[in-house]
């Protein structure tokens, strides 16, 4: 008999209609500004009835992709301008339909970011910031593990600075830092300067040296988004 951590639920219509769509808006065919398709027409193409069509726009209006109008053509937002954080953890699931400036944008926010929720961390919970950065003394060195650990420390850094909105903003990209981290970690130099890093940042939380911490956190960000966008270059 097969347990139930095995079981696969199957995707209801409501949600694929949504994805399909949302991919539309993503990769251009849905256009910013312009109108979705009659519903008939829409809910026929997406191989849907027009109640899982409605359920499925009901919950993309209220995510900030669309604009449903009555007795009007339903718009596609500007999700650029008008967007939110909801936003972000949908733009995750669909990484082949972002561009590669996407990427590079969320590291700048991140570089802008990390420097501060690492010094807080420090300020509201060094001991535990201590015991968690002991875990990364000793990686398996494979790009796995460090994209793995790369976004766990991030995380758990936005979680014991106290303030819970970095939190919110970093878990909003996560996954998709954990998909960039396996092609940044792919490079073993990448790895040996992550690893130096975690090192040298629990040294700064040991010798109580928070500006080194905020420095150090600072220099990494700005060397991993100078290195992606090498790497981003390579591929043109």
């Amino acid at each position: 008999m097969a347990t139930q951590s095995a079981w696969v639920l199957p995707q209801k219509p409501a949600d694929l209609a949504e994805k399909q769509v949302l991919s539309a808006i993503l990769d251009g065919t849905f256009p910013i500004g312009d109108s979705l398709p009659p519903e008939r027409e829409l809910a026929q193409s997406l191989g849907v009835t027009r109640p899982t069509l409605r359920e499925a726009l009901q919950r993309l209006a209220r995510d900030g992709w669309i604009q449903i109008q009555q007795g009007k053509s339903t718009i596609v937002k500007d999700y650029w301008k008008e967007g939110n954080l909801i936003m972000l953890n949908a733009l995750s699931t669909q990484p082949e339909n972002l561009s590669p400036a996407f990427m590079t944008n969320l590291l700048e926010v991140r570089a802008a970011l990390a420097p501060v929720y690492a010094r807080l961390a420090y300020d509201h919970n060094r001991d535990q910031a201590i015991a968690y950065l002991e875990k990364f003394t000793n990686l398996p060195d494979n790009p796995e593990t460090y994209a793995q650990v790369d976004m766990e420390l991030h995380h758990q850094l936005t979680i014991l600075s106290g303030n819970p909105i970095f939190t919110l903003i970093y878990n909003g990209f996560r996954q998709l830092s954990y998909q960039a981290g396996l092609n940044y970690f792919a490079n073993p130099q990448a790895r040996i300067h992550s690893q130096s890093f975690y090192c040298g940042l629990l040294d700064d939380y040991r010798n109580n040296d928070p500006d080194n911490a905020e420095a150090r956190t600072a220099k990494i960000m700005q060397d991993s988004l100078e290195y992606w966008n090498s790497l981003e270059l390579g591929k043109d």
